[in-house]
Parts: C-alpha cells; structure tokens; sequence
C-alpha cells in the first residue's frame, strides 16, 4: 500500500486494484500487479503486466485530472518531441472507489538525478525542445493550468511556507529572491499551453542521458510560459542553465518569473512534504539551495 501523505487521501492497496482491473477491464484480470516507486503525490502508480499502468487518484483534487489527461494527452502527443503517456482506458468509480482513474501505456526510462549527468549539454538541449514545443501548442480551448496565477497571487501561501521552515531555510535570504520574483513585470502575452511540474520525477531518460519521455500532466494547461524554466533549477546543473535559457529565448523577466515559480513550488513542497515523502524533501532542498547559490551569484 503507497504511504499517505494527506489527510483526505483514500486506503488503495493491491487486492482494491485487482478489483478495479476485474470489474472494469476483465481482459486484463490475468496480468501481474506491482506498485511502482514513485515520488509522486497526487496518484498511486500500478504496474499492469508489462505494457501497462495504471493511474489512481489519491486525493479529490487528482480526480478531477483523469478526464482532462484522457482529452488532452492525445492532442499533445502529436506536437511533443518525446514520448507522453498514451491513455488506453478510462477507468469507473467501483465499490470501494469513488472516482474514475485510467490505464497508460508504460514507458521505459528511469528518473534522472538532478544536476548529475554525463552529457547534461545534451539533457538541457532536450528539455528546451520539450518546453519550446509545448509553449507552440495551439491553446485553443485548452483548460488552465494548475499553476495558471501570477506569482503575486502565490505570495500569501510562499510566505506561511516560509514561517513554517524557520531553522530549516534562510528566511531571510529565500524572501529576498522570492521579493525580487514578484517585482518581475508579468507574462505579456496571452497563455499558453504549459507542462507546469517538470520536475525528476515527471521526466525519464535513457541509457544515454537523453530525455526519452515526459510524464504526469495533471498540472498542464494555459499559463505563463515561465513556469515550466522550473526544470533549469529542479534539473540542470548551473554550468547548463545559460544554454537552456538561450535555447527557449527566455529574457530577463521570465527568467525572473521561473525563478520564482522554483522558489514557490519548492518551499511549499518542503513545507507539506517533509515528514511524509523524503524523496521530494530532498529535492526541494536541493532546489532552494542552487536557487540561492544561483541568486548570490548574480547579486
């Protein structure tokens, strides 16, 4: 069974996913059942047989995701330069489980370990590819992101983060760069299509370093092109920060902006996660931490 780390989160545990795959899918009955290790938060992750995953909400607010990756994931494929889940059934709520959730193809890769590449030259070129792709998607009647609002509109939530970690984070250093983020002149522009959590966890690569697949789209849709630059800080060693900007032509304001889209996410991260899911602990640490070093670099 996956460890909570919500209050409102439901019991899922192998025998209930058997049953999922039984009641809703009985071709697929037979097929062996593995919890994947995952960092992720919002939904438990079943292998199904070789082929196959299943996604399963843990919480409301992931529930409401299912539908919307089912629609969407299809039209993205075809615009994206690597592989994206591809949906192969839309599972129904069944006794025991209230909402719907959804059977993926699997994708080979293993999660890449920030800042630790042999060739990162060759990871930041492809995670520019991924994001300037994204960025070019016809936002026609696309939904709004998860993390559509400006970062002025995150500054009541970044600051109680801020005063949960005191001892734990430089207060005053963080509200530093987090003040200089929020001064930044907001995206000009309409929308437009984001990935919005391009973290380790929601990328794959290959033998080779390459990125092979981008995962979890819960939090894509519309907004401010700067939040997917979160990757330079959660990814990319600091050498490689400079060639990945240039790549996806950021200037100094969204630059500013997906500095502070780091900042927000990684000390709410931090703040909700540290008891409960050590992996993304650690990683929003290390985030803050080359966020700092990176500021202190420039000042």
């Amino acid at each position: 069974m996956p460890q909570k780390m919500h209050a409102d989160e439901l019991d899922i545990d192998e025998m209930l996913v058997r049953r999922m795959v039984a009641d809703q899918f009985p071709q697929w009955a037979g097929l062996p059942v593995e919890l994947v290790d995952s960092a992720g938060t919002s939904n438990a992750m079943y292998r199904l047989g070789t082929d196959l995953v299943m996604r399963i909400p843990r919480i409301p607010g992931a529930a409401e995701d299912i539908a919307k990756e089912h629609t969407w994931l299809r039209r993205l494929a075809p615009e994206l330069p690597v592989a994206v889940p591809v949906p192969v059934g839309l599972g129904e709520p069944v006794d025991g489980f209230p909402w719907r959730w959804s059977v993926l193809r699997w994708l080979e890769g293993a999660n890449p370990v920030a800042g630790r590449f042999d060739q990162p030259e060759l990871l930041a070129a492809d995670l520019a590819s991924f994001v300037t792709a994204m960025h070019r998607v016809d936002p026609v009647d696309g939904p709004a992101s998860y993390r559509s609002e400006t970062l002025t509109a995150r500054d009541e939530a970044v600051r109680r983060a801020v005063a949960a970690l005191a001892g734990t984070v430089d207060a005053g250093s963080v509200t530093a760069l987090w003040r200089t983020a929020v001064a930044a002149p907001e995206h000009p522009g309409p929308p437009v299509w984001i990935h919005a959590d391009l973290q380790p966890g929601n990328l794959l690569v290959d033998d080779a370093g390459r990125l092979s697949a981008v995962i979890d789209f819960g939090c894509a849709g519309l907004g401010d092109p700067a939040v997917d630059l979160i990757t330079a800080w959660y990814v990319l060693p600091a050498a490689m920060r400079g060639a990945f900007r240039t790549a996806v032509g950021a200037d100094d304001a969204q630059w500013e902006r997906g500095r502070g889209w780091a900042l927000s996410v990684a000390l709410m991260e931090l703040s909700y996660y540290r008891e409960s899911n050590p992996r993304m602990a650690d990683t929003a640490r290390y985030v803050i931490g080359e966020l700092l070093a990176d500021h202190a670099g420039n000042v």
